[in-house]
């Protein structure tokens, strides 16, 4: 959709608020993700991130909860930040102190409204908890805090109750009308009409905190800010209590690439920023992860690439430089030519047609077992291929290889030398060691060599990394060659290395090097 229909879509369908504020609680409830607890150090390197990019509420914790928490949130307000920065806390005068005790003058106060809750958490009357909502928001405001107020589960309140509390708090003086859907049961159209309803009802601001438990917490967010929320609680990577909540980069993508609304922040840098709290909280981002996910801007469809490749937006929604990410052409079964000459030529590679049919046809047949090809693969295999372009006196043409519990493996090598045939079988230490043994046997009426040095190296993680072997070679008269070889196999690979050193020195011995 274009930007002109978006602009008529919002005049006609929306209500948005005249500015929509971002509350990140990545420190608060992203931490509450099982498994995740971040030291105070960490919460400041993420509230500085934070910051940066320019998000307009940090809620820094719990200060009540331990003295961590306490320092966290002291230390995170010794650093000046531009964002406004929050505490967490109960409806209770002791929590709202250690919220003021860390210096902090935004306090987000809760307490559950739902029937679930006051039968069985609180075990209070809907008249004692709309007493300690007013009571703890009288405290707050006393002391000069602003106040927002969450009615917890307020998805699952009764509407004539949730409606009645609200009416209390804000006449107390609450800043914020928080409605969290605690455990992520709302629906877009339960959402659109649950907003338009407090809108039409109350003067002050709403502020709405989604959970994610049936994948909606996004697009339920996005529903509630079309109908005039006016602040979106959001974490990074959507981190939080069970399945998460609405995640910052995906709702602040959605709002500037998809509506056309701007909030202002750095969304440059989106991924880092992803990637930093993966790696402090231990969470890693599957890699179909919105906006900063692996494959959220991969590409190995033929026609997806030729597409990329003209053009961009053929394929993306948006530029992966928008939110600090890169492109990514991945080769496999589907990959097509364009997409693997466009690699070759960003990595500087040239190679004649039958070169590249013999590398698009090795990339295809390692897509067919299953193996997705990364840059430093293909530049592996073409360098491989362009050493193997020369004369090859000495060509493999049959391995085989027999092991055994306690017997030391066996390498059955044919090799056509000079267009003889010859083959032998060998033993050694490995099946490595055991195929070489068998080529230096074949060999040994051809030329004496040695074998200085062999690295061997898995280009990729994983196990089906291409081994990638770098051999030196030298031959009785002091000759050294080198000799490199790619492959799935790492004793075919070792093999085609060596091979290709021992060509090399034949070469320069007949004097054609």
């Amino acid at each position: 959709m274009n930007a002109k229909n978006i602009e008529t879509l919002k005049k006609e369908n929306m209500n948005l608020a005249e500015k929509i504020y971002i509350f990140d609680t990545t420190l608060r409830d992203g931490e509450q993700t099982p498994g995740v607890a971040l030291t105070v150090d960490e919460k400041i390197q993420i509230a500085q991130k934070l910051n940066n990019l320019g998000v307009d509420k940090i809620e820094v914790g719990f200060p009540a909860s331990s003295p961590g928490e306490m320092e966290s949130a002291k230390r995170i307000k010794n650093r000046e930040l531009d964002s406004r920065l929050v505490g967490l806390a109960r409806s209770l005068t002791g929590d709202i102190d250690a919220v003021i005790d860390a210096d902090l003058d935004y306090i987000h106060t809760f307490i559950g409204t739902s029937p679930l809750h006051r039968d069985y958490k609180l075990k209070k009357s809907k008249e004692d908890i709309i007493h300690s909502s007013v009571v703890a928001i009288d405290y707050a405001k006393d002391h000069g805090l602003t106040v927002e107020f969450s009615a917890e589960d307020a998805t699952r309140t009764e509407r004539d109750f949730l409606f009645e509390i609200f009416n209390e708090v804000v006449d107390a003086g609450a800043d914020f009308l928080d409605i969290p859907d605690t455990v992520g049961v709302l629906t877009p159209i339960v959402t659109r009409e649950l907003i338009t309803d407090i809108k039409n009802n109350f003067k002050t601001p709403i502020s709405v905190h989604f959970h994610n438990d049936f994948g909606l917490a996004t697009a339920n967010t996005l529903t509630a800010i079309e109908c005039g929320a006016n602040q979106a609680h959001v974490t990074i990577n959507g981190l939080g209590e069970r399945t998460g909540n609405c995640s910052l980069e995906e709702l602040v993508m959605a709002l500037k690439s998809a509506y056309n609304i701007d909030l202002g922040l750095d969304t440059t840098r989106l991924y880092s920023l992803s990637n930093l709290v993966g790696r402090l909280t231990g969470v890693k981002m599957p890699v179909n992860k919105p906006i900063v996910g692996d494959n959220a801007f991969a590409h190995e469809s033929g026609i997806h690439v030729h597409g990329i490749l003209n053009n961009a937006s053929t394929y993306e929604p948006m530029s992966p430089e928008m939110v600090g990410h890169s492109r990514k052409i991945v080769l496999g079964k589907h990959t097509g030519a364009n997409a693997v000459k466009a690699k070759l030529k960003e990595h500087h590679i040239d190679l004649n047609e039958k070169q590249f049919d013999k590398v698009f046809k090795n990339i295809k047949s390692l897509g067919d077992n299953g193996k997705c090809v990364t840059d430093d693969d293909l530049i592996a295999i073409a360098i491989t291929e362009l050493a193997s372009a020369r004369e090859t006196p000495i060509v493999i043409k049959g391995l085989s290889i027999s092991m055994g519990a306690n017997v030391s493996p066996t390498a059955t090598v044919k090799l056509e030398i000079d267009g003889v045939e010859k083959e032998t079988a060998s033993t050694g230490v490995g099946p490595v060691d055991a195929a070489l043994n068998a080529i230096r046997e074949l060999i040994q009426d051809t030329m004496d060599i040695e074998l200085e040095e062999y690295n061997l190296e898995a280009i990729t993680g994983g196990t089906d990394a291409l081994a990638e072997v770098f051999v030196i070679s030298s031959d009785s008269d002091g000759n050294k060659s080198t000799g490199r070889s790619t492959n799935q196999d790492i004793v075919m690979a070792s093999i085609l290395a060596v091979l290709d050193s021992i060509n090399k020195l034949l070469l320069i011995n007949r004097s054609i090097l």
